[in-house]
């Protein structure tokens, strides 16, 4: 990480990063997850899988990647030396799984139990673990590192963003409107092995592929915050 970097996730939300993973790691991580037991992934479309919420518990190599200084390196200049994983997340589009996904913020946390907190709201269950929407202050403490395991690009359904949204708090759907009509949108080309950073409150979609092929992404995310009135972050 260099100066620029952190100055691009504090001003525009995001940055791309070039040869995180090396082939051999690519090649291994693809296999473990091939071998992952069916019944983990918790998102499947005919039969085929294309999620996985529990990600460091069902895959374990994919902990060690997270906790590795080659991805810290990235994360720490950002969040410091006390940030630490509290939830990863696999997706993988492909022919039999190829879907839109319309603007929107990265609004939910993964934690250990309810406990109803003022600030917390929209409590959810998924893949059996509890779901919360933070305040503000929480989500902004967060970091996003996107692991790409294969080429990703307009053609089979690159993450979309709009640049700076990051800095305007949770929106509402009229002014996720605005800012649509407002930002020109950045497709956000990432080659295999690379990464793409972000803030999670960074307006984000994608469309269907064009070119229907895999689209392996492992999404980490970090903070340096503890939770408060008792809670617990899930990882």
């Amino acid at each position: 990480m260099n100066p620029g970097d952190i100055d691009s996730i504090e001003r525009e939300g995001f940055v791309m990063i070039e040869g995180v993973l090396d082939p051999a790691t690519i090649d291994s991580l693809t296999r473990e997850l091939a071998n992952a037991r069916v019944e983990n992934y918790a998102s499947q479309r005919a039969g085929k899988a294309f999620g996985l919420r529990n990600l460091l518990n069902a895959v374990p190599v994919t902990r060690v990647l997270a906790n590795s200084d080659s991805l810290r390196s990235f994360v720490e200049p950002v969040l410091g030396e006390t940030a630490r994983v509290v939830r990863a997340i696999y997706f993988d589009k492909h022919k039999d799984a190829n879907w839109k996904v319309a603007w929107h913020q990265d609004l939910t946390i993964a934690v250990r139990e309810r406990r109803d907190s003022e600030g917390f709201s929209g409590w959810s269950i998924k893949a059996g673990i509890h779901h919360v929407q933070p305040p503000v202050a929480i989500l902004n403490s967060m970091l996003t590192l996107r692991v790409h395991l294969d080429h990703a690009d307009e053609t089979n359904g690159a993450l979309r963003v709009l640049a700076g949204t990051h800095r305007h708090g949770r929106l509402d759907p009229d002014q996720i409107q605005h800012w649509k009509q407002r930002q020109s949108i950045v497709t956000c080309s990432v080659r295999s092995g690379g990464a793409m950073m972000m803030r999670p409150l960074l307006l984000h979609s994608s469309l269907p592929a064009l070119e229907p092929k895999h689209r392996r992404v492992l999404h980490f995310e970090y903070t340096s915050t503890d939770l408060p009135a008792g809670l617990e972050w899930f990882e």
